[in-house]
């Protein structure tokens, strides 16, 4: 059942969809509902002050504030390609609304041929499988980056990972190991289909990868390397909680922010202001977001 509007923050509509065709490939993107994270994960670099003015511009209260999921569903040839499959029922009651608008466009989730994941965390991995354990997506073939693979798996993660981390490897391990016999590895520099191409966004976590699409320019599906369109883009020197890796985070995003500026690259961020598909310019030291 779809769930109401209302419910979600401004700019997210449970049926309002961005389509836009990029050179072979026809895009929708989705919604998964969204997420609220503290400031403490968002932006733990900043002031009280700082914050206040963010978390409010973000729609939020004193302590945090909500972040859209935008889930790219691609058509190439008879190819039907989800990146990500958002959270299901494994993250917040607030995400996981994937199936639902899936099926408000008319698309049967046994038709979709591929899912690549980004990265395993619960938001982008928690909606593989259904309450009863089987796949939501069962004539798919699932791509991860085999680096992303091998952290999250190791089975001696509980000595070797931080405890902050046991609750993500166990999610990871719940929904890369539903789909072991479906799974391809992959790695940067391969091809999904001919000019979709992997790239390694690493940093987030160790085996995070974007998406290339080739076209008129490029456009780049980024994940989580860059993780807000205004924090991220006015400070792009601050760390975000959830990276594996920070410091690598930090510098891999700098080095795209950087990129896409000068390239004028398209990117479609998974939680930006919905649709979250736009530019980057200069603004002084830092960055700010151009819708397109």
């Amino acid at each position: 059942m779809t769930r109401d509007n209302e419910k979600l923050p401004p700019g997210v509509l449970a049926g309002g969809f961005h389509k836009l065709k990029h050179g072979l490939f026809d895009v929708t993107i989705l919604s998964d509902g969204f997420i609220t994270l503290p400031s403490s994960i968002l932006a733990p670099d900043g002031t009280p002050e700082e914050m206040s003015s963010i978390l409010g511009r973000l729609g939020g209260d004193t302590d945090s504030a909500p972040l859209q999921t935008n889930i790219p569903l691609i058509r190439w040839g008879s190819d039907l390609i989800l990146i990500d499959t958002g959270a299901g029922a494994n993250f917040q009651s607030s995400d996981g609304r994937l199936a639902d608008n899936l099926s408000l466009i008319g698309v049967d989730p046994a038709s979709i041929t591929k899912v690549v994941f980004t990265h395993v965390h619960p938001d982008h991995s928690g909606g593989t499988t259904k309450d009863d354990g089987f796949l939501l997506f069962p004539n798919a073939q699932y791509y991860v980056n085999e680096a992303e693979w091998s952290f999250w798996t190791d089975p001696d993660y509980e000595r070797k990972m931080p405890d902050v981390l046991h609750d993500f490897a166990r999610g990871a391990q719940r929904d890369l190991f539903a789909v072991k016999d479906k799974l391809t590895m992959v790695r940067p520099g391969d091809e999904i289909v001919s000019g979709m191409k992997v790239v390694s966004t690493r940093g987030h976590t160790p085996g995070h990868i974007s998406l290339e699409l080739s076209g008129d320019g490029n456009l780049l599906i980024a994940g989580d390397v860059i993780p807000n369109n205004i924090i991220s883009f006015e400070n792009p020197r601050w760390h975000f909680g959830f990276d594996t890796e920070p410091e690598v985070a930090l510098t891999n995003r700098a080095a795209l922010l950087d990129k896409a500026a000068t390239e004028k690259l398209r990117i479609l961020g998974y939680h930006w202001t919905y649709p979250g598909v736009g530019y980057v310019e200069r603004n002084g030291s830092a960055y700010r977001f151009v819708r397109g």
